[in-house]
């Protein structure tokens, strides 16, 4: 039987959540957030500070800036550093108001797995477009399915020419959903 594989983003409809703002270098300056996007190893040099933009509810995951960058507290950074310490970097990070600490999972693998065929609608970049930079990269992918069989042994991945999406494998999910994890929001693709 084939992994089942599922695209992980935080419960955006929990009553009275936080929301986290994008992450801060020591000076203060905005971190390039692109650069926990593009799905490899990035480098960090001292301790990041995510801001609380909307006071709330802490979770144990939630995508930062905009709903684009993974922080998550030391219960879910050990799950994924046990069952997929490939995939992943950890970055501690201070997060404003909250004595634990958390940390930026920096997702460093892409897959090249959408099955366009299987998704709902998937648009390209086109030369038209005016973005050689992204031309023949996906504009837009509604109702995403993947491939499980381009997978390989990847566990946690960003999609290839959609680095938006932050996959996870069964495994991932089953072991977070264990450890009592919350924000959590799981939808098989």
């Amino acid at each position: 039987m084939a992994t089942r594989y599922f695209r992980l983003s935080d419960d955006v409809y929990i009553p009275g959540r936080w929301e986290l703002g994008a992450p801060r270098d020591s000076q203060g300056r905005e971190f390039g957030s692109r650069v926990f996007l593009r799905g490899e190893p990035a480098q960090v040099e001292g301790k990041l500070r995510v801001p609380v933009y909307q006071p709330g509810k802490p979770l144990d995951l939630t995508l930062a800036d905009a709903g684009t960058v993974p922080i998550a507290t030391e219960r879910v950074a050990t799950v994924l550093a046990q069952l997929a310490p490939n995939d992943v970097q950890l970055f501690p990070v201070e997060v404003d108001t909250q004595p634990e600490e958390h940390f930026l999972i920096n997702v460093a693998r892409v897959v090249k797995c959408i099955d366009d065929q299987a998704s709902e609608e998937v648009r390209y970049w086109m030369p038209e477009d005016g973005r050689p930079d992204r031309v023949g990269t996906y504009s837009s992918v509604v109702g995403l399915r993947i491939d499980p069989m381009k997978v390989g042994d990847a566990k946690v991945f960003r999609t290839w020419g959609w680095h938006i999406a932050l996959i996870v494998s069964d495994e991932i999910k089953k072991a977070l959903e264990r450890a009592g994890a919350t924000g959590l929001k799981f939808k098989e693709v």
